[in-house]
């Protein structure tokens, strides 16, 4: 069943002048250590665009979750990853893992799903959430 739903279109060019404008303050206070590491692996336009897909990735989950940024769930709270098979996932910690457990009927598991494009000068990101029967 889902329980969320959330989505969010970034401007990638609103991403890059935040980052010139505050530097690593923007990095430190949105992305975990992780995925700064794997945006900073990527070249020129490539990076800012990896960024900015996190950033609406985080927005989107943070809407699913039903709370924004809002009732202790943070942007460091919500972490993109890729499997190996490069496919992205989302890994939740602190307020946005309360949430997300809050929102997870007993009996079943919850799983969220992200989707991630971007083609320039937008970046786009869908996130499901649904709970599937333990």
């Amino acid at each position: 069943m889902i329980i969320g739903v959330g989505t969010d279109m970034v401007d990638i060019r609103r991403i890059e002048k935040s980052a010139e404008r505050f530097k690593t303050a923007f990095y430190s206070r949105i992305y975990t250590d992780a995925e700064r590491a794997a945006c900073d692996s990527r070249a020129g336009r490539k990076k800012i665009s990896a960024y900015a897909m996190r950033f609406a990735a985080k927005e989107a989950c943070s809407k699913a979750l039903g709370t924004g940024l809002r009732q202790g769930v943070f942007w460091r709270d919500m972490e993109n990853a890729n499997l190996p098979s490069g496919q992205p996932v989302m890994r939740l910690t602190g307020g946005a893992l309360e949430r997300l457990r809050a929102l997870t009927p007993a009996g079943f598991r919850p799983v969220v799903n992200v989707s991630l494009t971007d083609e320039y000068p937008y970046a786009l990101a869908f996130v499901v959430i649904s709970a599937e029967v333990e």
